[in-house]
């Protein structure tokens, strides 16, 4: 029996996909497969470490120890053969502050913005909300998800584009971006002078035979015009925790970033956060390649069950993330009725693909980051609705 298929009851936890159910649906008995955290207790070794700063009994204010560093440092070589020094690791509280601290520090109100369709949905939030304009770019969908590098670089030039932000690997298609893939986005960016900024929060959840090129590593000139944002919370299961980092190489792109980030006083890090990303860096890899073989069955369970049960939900199998796009279009229900069908019927609660881009219309985003059985229940459900 694996660790991971041990039974946690998240229900009374504060827990943001157990415990919003009832106040948001009206109703009991909902399974949530929707917001983006695992089902999973965190590794040993980051228990342990919160448990030794917890028995101390202080918890006043911290500085950033260099071991911390020493310990992003190692990840980025060792998993993704990213080098990178202490002087290019900005700290955040999130993946997606820093993408509104990026909007805020290389554009100004008015100024446009590029992103994908479909694509996770605060891409879109921290353009509007900081009152810039919004492009899309819409991906081509057979099989999987490809980029329109053509439609992109008529966008770049009419609409004028400040900023691309890119999602690496893809929220919520699991496509792994191939370095030949990476090459045309930079190489179009860099003859526009488009700023990019990578999410690369899922870069560590990644199935083999995929290998996972982070951006700066697929031309050595794209560090001058690029920003790199990640995390171990997604990989770790420690979203609570509020820590992410962000890879600046170019000292002038780094320091506009610095002085938006204190302007908000964005730049204190929870201990917490500190404590815990250091400790998995360094006693979690064993837990992460386990965890990775359970996702990878995860996967082949939900391909195979649609396969058989539903053949008209179209599903493709991830690359990367433990996240699947559902194609739910045969069935020609709108986007009302298909969220109200599975709500109702199945009791199953799912992301609404209309709410990453016009491109998800009639889709749905499942998490599959819980125990077999768990998963079993949500499509067994599923499919009792449908059939």
């Amino acid at each position: 029996m694996s660790q991971f298929d041990q039974i946690v009851d998240r229900k009374k936890t504060q827990s943001v996909k157990w415990d919003t159910l009832e106040a948001t649906y009206k109703q009991e008995g909902l399974l949530p497969m929707w917001v983006a955290d695992m089902d999973f207790k965190a590794p040993a070794a980051v228990q342990s470490a919160f448990q030794t700063y917890l028995n101390q009994g202080v918890f006043g204010y911290s500085i950033v120890p260099d071991s911390l560093y020493d310990a992003i440092i190692s990840w980025q070589k060792r998993r993704h053969d990213f080098t990178i020094k202490k002087e290019d690791i900005l700290f955040s509280s999130g993946v997606v502050p820093s993408i509104a601290l990026n909007v805020q520090s290389y554009t100004q109100p008015g100024d446009t913005v590029l992103i994908h369709d479909p694509v996770y949905p605060p891409f879109a939030e921290s353009v509007e909300e900081n009152n810039r304009k919004l492009v899309r770019s819409k991906l081509f969908t057979d099989d999987k998800f490809k980029m329109n590098f053509a439609e992109m670089e008529r966008l770049i030039q009419e609409e004028d584009v400040k900023l691309f932000i890119l999602c690496n690997p893809h929220n919520p298609g699991g496509r792994v971006w191939s370095k030949d893939e990476l090459q045309q986005v930079g190489n179009l960016c860099k003859k526009y002078n488009v700023i990019v900024v990578s999410d690369e929060i899922h870069q560590d959840i990644i199935y083999q035979p995929k290998t996972f090129t982070t951006f700066q590593n697929a031309d050595p000139s794209f560090k001058d015009f690029s920003i790199v944002l990640t995390a171990a919370t997604k990989t770790f299961n420690l979203a609570g925790i509020k820590n992410s980092m962000v890879f600046i190489k170019n000292p002038e792109l780094k320091q506009t970033f610095e002085k938006i980030q204190k302007q908000n006083h964005q730049n204190d890090i929870n201990t917490f956060g500190m404590i815990g990303t250091q400790a998995a860096y360094e006693g979690g890899e064993a837990w992460l390649n386990e965890l990775l073989d359970y996702l990878k069955e995860n996967i082949d369970i939900t391909y195979n069950f649609f396969q058989k049960e539903l053949p008209d939900v179209k599903v493709s199998k991830p690359e990367a993330t433990y996240l699947m796009w559902l194609d739910f279009s045969a069935y020609h229900l709108t986007d009302k009725q298909l969220e109200e069908k599975l709500i109702n019927e199945a009791k199953v609660v799912l992301n609404p693909g209309i709410s990453y881009g016009e491109q998800g219309t009639q889709h749905m985003r499942i998490n599959l980051a819980c125990p077999h059985s768990t998963l079993k229940e949500g499509l067994q459900r599923i499919a009792a609705a449908f059939n």
